[in-house]
């Protein structure tokens, strides 16, 4: 499965400062592509999807689950400082890390997995 993953670089279509300004007359082939491929996507940016960001996984029997009260630990599958998975509609889309923003837990990505997995 780690041939199957790479990094790729994605332009940041969030901001102005993605898209190159030159004139057309000045753009090289990859800029056009770039532009004509943020144009070609602004049809979908108001597209709801779920993120989920999965810290670990368990698997635990129904009778033990009911057993659970506070405080419980349930151990995961991941260790200290292993990269969390990050699935966008249930594919696993990139790999990162758990950061706190302003008291609030995020999550940073680290890794963009080409060809993502179920």
């Amino acid at each position: 499965m780690a041939d199957q993953d790479e990094e790729i670089a994605l332009p940041d279509l969030a901001t102005a400062d993605a898209l190159p300004v030159a004139t057309e007359d000045e753009m090289t082939a990859e800029e056009e592509d770039q532009v004509r491929s943020a144009q070609d996507l602004e049809a979908v940016f108001d597209v709801p999807v779920n993120v989920s960001a999965v810290l670990g996984k368990t698997h635990i029997e129904v009778s033990n689950l009911l057993k659970l009260g506070r405080g419980a630990i349930v151990e995961l599958d991941r260790k200290v400082g292993e990269a969390i998975d990050i699935y966008v509609n249930e594919r696993l889309v990139a790999r990162g890390e758990v950061v706190v923003v302003d008291d609030r837990l995020g999550v940073t990505m680290t890794e963009i997995v080409k060809g993502g997995v179920s």
